[in-house]
């Protein structure tokens, strides 16, 4: 399993990094884990074809975390010509979210014919769902975006990685990333708390009950942008992982 950074910045630009976007490459699987504004900005960037994305995965439904997906499902039908179906699978009220989203930024873009099915898949808490051949299952968080909150936990062709997204410390990220080959963790601040938001010095107090094998940092303000890594890897956008 490979994963490609597309995107690891905040909703501010910090660092001038892009929003969040994680792209998961695995024996001809490919999905993505969040989708934010500047996603297919960063795929043109990188070099990532987004036809050939199967399945994408929601954290919560903020601007900075899904407000790619009327960009993408309009490149897929005007630009890239997708004839694939595309699965977009988040927390409840997705269903209605995206399309008032998509209306919003294409007037009329949300009802149009297409020539690819789009799915889309509200997942409940704590059930596994098995999409496209990947595992997910979402531990809820604490992190208010007019709809409940995930952390996820994916895992395909033997690999784990969890992804917290954002949210202040719960003990549901316990479960959600115990034992994982990779944890990517918003680490907002250092030991700085700020409200709904994670630092790196309470999740490191928490590390020892996880046990992942490895830590990325992501999600990072200015703040956190200037402390030296210790202890975890700093993503980059741009910046592939590999779990073996």
């Amino acid at each position: 399993m490979e994963v490609q950074i597309l995107g690891c910045g905040d909703a501010f630009g910090s660092g001038g990094r892009l929003q969040t976007c994680f792209y998961i490459r695995a024996a001809g699987k490919r999905f993505l884990i969040d989708c934010g504004t500047t996603a297919l900005i960063a795929m043109r960037r990188f070099g990532v074809n987004p036809n050939a994305i199967d399945t994408v995965f929601l954290t919560h439904l903020h601007g900075d975390h899904f407000g790619g997906l009327p960009f993408l499902i309009l490149d897929a039908q005007l630009i890239s010509r997708r004839t694939a179906p595309l699965t977009i699978a988040g927390p409840p009220g997705l269903r209605q979210r995206l399309p008032a989203l998509m209306e919003i930024l294409f007037p009329g873009s949300s009802s149009v014919e297409r020539r690819f099915a789009l799915e889309l898949v509200e997942l409940e808490p704590e059930i596994t769902a098995v999409l496209n051949d990947v595992e997910v299952t979402p531990f809820p968080v604490r992190h208010p975006s007019g709809a409940p909150s995930f952390a996820l936990r994916v895992t395909c062709e033997g690999r784990t990685l969890c992804y917290t997204g954002d949210t202040e410390w719960v003990d549901a990220i316990i479960p959600a990333a115990r034992s994982a080959d990779l944890l990517i963790a918003e680490g907002y601040t250092a030991e700085r708390p700020v409200r709904y938001h994670l630092d790196w010095a309470t999740l490191r107090r928490h590390l020892p009950q996880i046990a992942p094998r490895r830590v990325l940092l992501t999600h990072m303000s200015a703040e956190m942008l200037g402390h030296h890594p210790d202890g975890y890897e700093a993503a980059e956008d741009g910046l592939t992982v590999a779990i073996r």
